[in-house]
């Protein structure tokens, strides 16, 4: 069992894509309750947790427009997705006993609520855990740029990423077997080093509000409790002293 937690309120970011499992889009359902208890057992311990999932897998702005599509319609149509992908993993959450809500940046009051930052707040005081959907609500903006503005609105102690493999390499581990495994970095390293962790603007972001970033590998059972009590496999990203 992992020690007690280091930390008193986390936003975990998902992927769309880790949510597919060995499908080629949309969702697997064993994954998500997979990652649901992944969840659960960090909120035992008493941490408070928020979610932004990103919607690549059921559908990917980008691409689409650059195929021809004007590239805010695509925008809007890929934060719809993680609209998608929130009320999943709220179902998959409520059905081990968590209480969860999904707040969107786009207001759609028959769906969930309209992103409020003191309710979102107050819910997870509550011991309540907090789906961001929508993104920002602006398009040109990533899901990773929306987390990071949601980690630092929240008063978060960390950011976690949680990615497809344990923490920040030199090179993709799966492409090249000399990659090696970051222990630590700084906000500057990762933007001087082009280590495509997350977009400029996130790190930025969590750079100018001092807001330390966790990449971990979510697909080994455990780890996310172990990462937030400081154990496991991942690489930190912070300020430098």
């Amino acid at each position: 069992m992992p020690t007690a937690p280091k930390f008193r309120r986390v936003l975990i970011k998902l992927s769309g894509e880790g949510l597919m499992g060995n499908k080629e889009f949309g969702l697997d359902t064993e994954t998500v309750g997979r990652v649901a208890r992944e969840i659960g057992s960090v909120v035992a311990q008493g941490v408070q947790v928020c979610v932004v999932i990103g919607g690549g897998n059921i559908f990917r702005g980008i691409s689409v427009a650059a195929k021809g599509m004007e590239r805010t319609s695509a925008d809007y149509m890929g934060m719809l997705a993680t609209v998608m992908n929130a009320l999943a993993m709220q179902n998959a959450l409520e059905n081990i006993g968590l209480n969860t809500r999904v707040q969107s940046a786009i207001p759609m009051p028959m769906v969930c609520e309209s992103y409020i930052r003191r309710r979102a707040i107050r819910h997870m005081e509550k011991g309540r855990i907090v789906i961001f959907a929508a993104g920002t609500g602006n398009p040109f903006f990533t899901t990773d740029t929306a987390a990071a503005l949601r980690a630092v609105e929240m008063n978060c102690d960390l950011l976690i990423k949680a990615t497809q493999v344990d923490g920040v390499y030199t090179a993709d581990p799966k492409k090249d077997k000399t990659a090696t495994r970051y222990e630590r970095l700084s906000f500057m390293d990762v933007i001087t080093k082009d280590l495509q962790v997350m977009d400029t603007s996130a790190i930025a972001l969590c750079r100018e509000n001092n807001l330390p970033i966790m990449v971990f590998n979510l697909h080994e059972d455990g780890s996310f409790a172990k990462v937030v009590a400081g154990e496991g496999r991942f690489t930190i990203i912070e300020e430098e002293e």
